[in-house]
């Protein structure tokens, strides 16, 4: 039997859990480390996505170079791609519908063929009502499903984790059985459920377990490592920017992931100290024997925690505190012995942009919500036990996080700058100016360096240490490419506002 009729007939009986392939991009990062990197080769540079027909929002496949499939997104679409099993994970809105009974605003995680890109099932999930409190209108799922075997996990609008099964209800109804009012949203007639829905096995809802006030929209994405779920809860400020409406709330939780039982909880206060909300997601450290779980928090601080956790006084299982860093430099909070103002241009940040681990080392930026403008940033590398081992002042506020290998390390600033580093020193290689802001990360695969900006190119610049900007390709994607470009067997997907690129050589 070839590998492509035994996968057939595993999908159909349904009796399979099919392992992540070696070069699959299962995780927001790719694997616990969060470094966006993939060993994937092969890798075209020469492409072209097409050209829309018309004024419509279609692209017309004849006018493309190099693309295997193209997939239609919503209108905007933040949730960046995961692949792991035959399978393509995003997030994005309804506003392009892919079922007719789900109409209206609201939020989507698709499942797509990682072959032809076509649409196996998705969850289809109403807003919260609140608005642009804490659930701001039009936008889509902006977590990245984390997959595990036969379950993903993201985070939804509704400031829940979600686990689901990655065959939908092919294979029946299973764990959670009221997808049917779920799906209508609260004081609706149930949905009739179709083989294209999802297949939801438990939920957690952090609003409620927890007491979290989600600021704008909940964006974290899930962190899977051995029997437990990491995510930030996108506990924040109130509407109007004043005060923490929940400061006693988590900023991170730790789940079951076989149940979606609460764990343990980050208790070191950062809910006293929130600039604005907890939008980025964990990294976990995992060397020489130590364990770490990373959380960048909305304070502009990098934590540690022990991944065991411990009982508190009042009886609640929290996460120890192993070790904490400022990655603001002293000067950005403090002038003339006063506080400076957060979101000003020469004021703090929070962490918006992931952690990433590379050879022992954990690489954090500063940066704040693109809505603040631009301003002064900070990039940092601490060792495992929480020593600074260097800073650089000198880029911009970032939301991105970074891709680090071959003793280089390459982060980008909110600006349009993409900056490489000699990752042991911290000593400044090049810089680059894509002329356009940047609100994802690089992805570092097959020798380049890709990233893409809001105007819509993508660049791609040789990964190696000497610079020359002949060497720099541009691509124009026809629409703002606002998250990550990925890499997963022999396929290099880029995602746009509005739709998802496969690209790869024939």
């Amino acid at each position: 039997m070839s590998d492509r009729m035994f996968l057939l007939a595993a999908l159909t009986l349904g009796t399979l859990a099919i392992p992540a392939a070696a070069q699959d991009w299962p995780m927001w990062g790719r694997d616990e480390s969060r470094n966006m990197s993939s060993p994937v080769t092969g890798l075209p540079a020469d492409f072209s996505p097409g050209k829309f027909k018309g004024t419509s929002e279609e692209i017309d496949p004849a006018t493309s170079k190099g693309v295997k499939w193209i997939a239609k997104l919503g209108s905007q679409s933040y949730g960046n791609p995961t692949v792991a099993g035959g399978r393509v994970y995003v997030g994005t809105n309804n506003d392009v519908p892919r079922d007719p009974k789900y109409s209206g605003d609201r939020c989507a995680m698709y499942c797509l063929d990682e072959q032809a890109g076509a649409l196996i099932w998705q969850v289809n999930i109403p807003k919260l009502g609140t608005g642009k409190v804490s659930d701001w209108e039009y936008l889509g799922i902006c977590s990245s499903a984390a997959v595990e075997g036969n379950r993903a996990y993201f985070l939804s609008n509704r400031c829940e984790v979600v686990c689901v099964d990655v065959k939908g209800l092919a294979d029946g109804n299973q764990g959670y059985a009221d997808e049917a009012q779920y799906y209508a949203g609260p004081g609706k007639p149930p949905v009739e459920l179709a083989g294209t829905d999802g297949d939801i096995l438990w939920l957690f809802n952090m609003i409620d377990e927890c007491g979290v006030f989600p600021h704008n929209i909940t964006a974290s994405s899930a962190l899977v490592t051995g029997d437990r779920v990491w995510a930030l809860t996108a506990n924040g400020v109130d509407y109007g920017h004043v005060e923490t409406p929940a400061p006693n709330a988590p900023s991170m939780i730790v789940l079951d992931k076989a149940s979606g039982a609460l764990v343990a909880e980050e208790a070191s206060g950062t809910g006293h100290r929130i600039f604005h909300a907890n939008w980025s997601s964990p990294a976990y450290y995992r060397v020489g024997g130590k364990e770490l779980g990373i959380f960048p928090g909305p304070d502009g601080v990098l934590y540690a925690f022990e991944p065991d956790p411990v009982m508190a006084d009042d009886g609640l299982a929290v996460l120890k505190e192993a070790w904490r860093v400022d990655c603001n430099p002293p000067h950005y909070r403090m002038k003339d012995g006063k506080a400076i103002k957060y979101a000003t241009r020469y004021g703090p940040s929070e962490i918006l942009g992931t952690p990433i681990v590379y050879d022992g080392r954990i690489y954090a930026v500063i940066g704040q919500d693109p809505e603040h403008g631009e301003g002064i940033g900070n990039a940092m590398c601490v060792d495992g036990d929480g020593k600074v081992v260097w800073s650089y002042d000198k880029i911009n506020r970032s939301l991105s996080s970074g891709a680090a290998g071959d003793g280089l390390y390459y982060i980008p600033d909110y600006s349009g700058f993409v900056y490489c580093f000699d990752a042991k020193s911290g000593a400044l290689q090049w810089r680059h100016d894509t002329k356009g802001h940047i609100w994802g990360s690089p992805l570092l695969a097959d020798g380049k360096v890709y990233v893409g900006n809001e105007d819509g190119y993508l660049t791609i610049l040789p990964a190696r240490r000497e610079y020359k900007k002949e060497d720099v390709l541009e691509i124009d994607m026809g629409n703002s490419v606002l998250s990550t470009p990925i890499a997963a067997n022999g396929t290099l997907y880029v995602q746009t506002f509005t739709h998802l690129f496969a690209i790869a050589k024939p």
